[in-house]
């Protein structure tokens, strides 16, 4: 037999069911997991030596736990994922606003149904995917919104005095009651809403409108907070901190590979886009570095941090360029360019916070200054180090490509091109594909021709070549022409 087809306390009780905590179904379902070698939090990448024994830790301990990190580091993430190790069902008391447990009844409702009816009082059945509640901090929250208030309409349609406690309407927190509790920017809650938290966590009571009910509420609080919001004096309530059992510390992911799975995992595509768009593997690098970049750029506010969601919507936007192009030259498939990476701009905008001079700089300058640094970063890595030449008869592997552009070949890569124009284009260069078949010899050929453009690209950061902004696409041309020029 089901456990949901227990309808009644008696059958509850003559099933031998055992009533618990959340914080005990936490700890016993979570070591239930780590005896049988199964992942307790999935779909979070980055975090498996540093957050996620640490979260595990706080769990084992019943603690109410508070996210501290900046903003797209997956707090809540993490704390929905706790759902999965809540038991799958828990009996409640049938009609009940607050999830009373019939084992431990705490509101006069409950208790005086489970009085009258004894083991025929009808239960219900609370499924795990229900016992999250959220709130998001924000400074019209009220304690009403939270904890609850007196309901005028409710004491007169009851005809009830507002002495009686019936007259209550109860706020998330008791209508959350045995659920995962979490709040987002806890910072951001008013001082009094902050005392109203640390009376539940401290004493398990609640107060409205001059009732104290003691309430043994069953909750596994969650907080998330800003590091810099958290840590300001008085945006937080001492006692309140001190009532929280563990703070955890989340973080960037802290290599190219990790982002990398993040974003492919996170961005939304659909499949008339992934089928037809071929990605090549820097492209996705680049992506990634952007991220890394602008969180070590001194135009960037860093303690605002940069989201992981800027390399997700940016990567949605590098697909949509591509897909746009594949519209207007009517070809049923393509290759990403590293021209389409300035359709990514909007998406780099949207996701930073600039200090005073970024502000200066400008936004869509600074979104395309962290790509040509993520670039120059990248290039390192594929080809040797462009160094600045102490003598004019240095050699370096770059020379016959700059030659190439000296004899005066003019080079211009509109954005219409369909792929066999934009392929023979580069290919013109012949010098590109002597540089990749000597240091990247292993290279994909399908690669070949997004390397040509990024070398390009790099040759230009490193003052070797220039590059001419077109109507529509680039052209590139020898520096010292550009020089003359006055570009």
């Amino acid at each position: 037999m089901k456990p949901t087809d227990i309808k009644t306390f008696g059958a509850l009780k003559a099933a031998g069911y055992q009533s618990k905590g959340i914080k005990e179904e936490l700890r016993n379902n979570l070591i239930q997991l780590k005896k049988e070698k199964q992942a307790t939090f999935t779909g979070v990448h980055g975090y498996e030596n540093s957050v996620i024994p640490q979260l595990e830790r706080a769990l084992l301990s019943k603690h109410n736990i508070n996210l501290l990190g900046l903003r797209g580091q997956a707090k809540t993430r993490l704390a929905r994922q706790m759902v999965h190790l809540l038991d799958e069902y828990v009996p409640v008391v049938a009609g009940s606003e607050i999830n009373d447990d019939p084992f431990a009844p705490i509101s006069r409702y409950a208790q005086e149904l489970i009085a009258e009816k004894g083991d025929e009082t009808p239960i219900t059945w609370l499924h795990r995917s229900e016992r999250f509640a959220e709130k998001l901090a924000t400074p019209d929250v009220t304690v009403a919104d939270i904890i609850g208030d007196v309901d005028p309409i409710k004491a007169a349609n009851l005809k009830l005095s507002y002495a009686d406690d019936r007259v209550i309407h109860y706020g998330m927190i008791p209508r959350a009651n045995r659920c995962i509790f979490v709040i987002n920017e806890l910072p951001d809650l008013q001082a009094r809403i902050q005392v109203a938290l640390f009376n539940i966590l401290q004493e398990g009571d609640i107060q409205i409108r001059g009732f104290k009910l003691r309430f043994n509420l069953d909750m596994q609080f969650v907080f998330t907070a800003n590091p810099e919001d958290y840590t300001n004096r008085g945006s937080i309530i001492t006692p309140l901190k001190d009532r929280i059992g563990s703070q955890i510390l989340t973080h960037y992911p802290s290599n190219i590979q990790i982002a990398k799975t993040i974003t492919q995992q996170e961005a939304k595509l659909e499949n008339a886009q992934k089928d037809p768009i071929y990605v090549p593997e820097l492209a996705k690098d680049l992506i990634e570095q952007i991220g890394f970049e602008a969180r070590q750029s001194e135009f960037v506010d860093v303690k605002s941090g940069v989201s992981a969601r800027l390399s997700i919507s940016a990567y949605e936007n590098l697909i949509s360029s591509a897909e746009l192009r594949m519209l207007t030259t009517e070809e049923s498939e393509t290759t990403v360019r590293l021209s389409d990476f300035m359709g990514i701009i909007p998406a780099i905008n949207g996701k930073i916070e600039l200090v005073y001079e970024g502000e200066q700089e400008g936004a869509a300058n600074v979104a395309e200054n962290l790509l040509r640094a993520a670039i120059k970063t990248l290039f390192a890595s594929y080809f040797p180090t462009i160094e600045k030449l102490t003598r004019k008869s240095e050699v370096t592997p770059y020379d016959a490509i700059v030659q190439w552009f000296l004899e005066g070949s003019s080079f211009e890569l509109p954005n219409d091109l369909t792929n066999q124009e934009y392929q023979q284009q580069l290919d013109y260069i012949a010098p590109l594909t002597d540089l990749i078949r000597t240091y990247q010899p292993d290279l994909d050929s399908k690669d070949h021709h997004f390397f040509k453009e990024f070398i390009l690209w790099a040759l230009v950061e490193h003052k070797k070549l220039s590059k001419v902004d077109l109507e529509e696409g680039f052209g590139f041309k020898d520096s010292f022409e550009s020089f003359i020029d006055g570009i």
